[in-house]
C-alpha cells in the first residue's frame, strides 16, 4: 500500500479516536455545545481522510507523485488546526472565530488539491489482475 494512502488511514484512525472521545465528553457532561467540533472531527477527520486513503491505495501510481504527500501535508493541517480551534470556539471563546476560518481555508484548499490529483491524467484505478489462459 502506498505510504499516503497509511498515513491517511493512521490519521483518520485518530480523529476517529478524538470524535469518539468529544462525543462521550458532551454525553457524560451534558452540554452538546461542541457538536461542530465532534462532527467536524468526525466527517473530515475519520471518513473523508479514509476515503482519501482508499482512493490513493487504489490508485498507487498518483499516490506515489510527489503532489499527493504535500495534498496530505495541507488538508491534515487544516483539519488539525480547525477541530480544536472549532471546540474552543464552540465552547466559548469566540476569539478562535478568525483560526476558524484560516483552517477551514488550508483544509479546502487541500480538498482541491485532492480534486485535482483525481481529474489529473494517468492511471486512475487499480485493476484486478487477470488469470492467464
Amino acid at each position: 500500500m502506498p505510504r499516503v494512502a497509511q498515513l491517511y488511514f493512521k490519521t483518520a484512525i485518530i480523529f476517529l479516536i478524538i470524535g469518539i472521545s468529544m462525543g462521550l465528553h458532551m454525553a457524560i457532561a451534558g452540554d452538546h455545545s461542541a457538536i461542530g467540533a465532534h462532527a467536524h472531527a468526525n466527517l473530515l477527520g475519520w471518513v473523508t481522510m479514509a476515503i482519501f486513503g482508499g482512493y490513493h491505495a487504489l490508485n498507487p501510481a498518483k499516490a506515489e507523485r510527489r503532489i499527493a504527500m504535500i495534498q496530505y501535508a495541507v488538508y491534515t493541517a487544516g483539519v488539525a488546526l480547525l477541530v480544536p480551534a472549532l471546540y474552543l470556539m464552540l465552547t466559548g471563546n469566540p476569539s478562535m472565530e478568525p483560526v476558524v476560518a484560516v483552517a477551514s481555508i488550508i483544509a479546502f484548499a487541500g480538498v482541491l488539491m485532492f480534486a485535482g490529483i483525481i481529474f489529473s491524467g494517468g492511471t486512475t484505478a487499480a485493476r484486478p489482475a487477470t488469470a492467464a489462459h
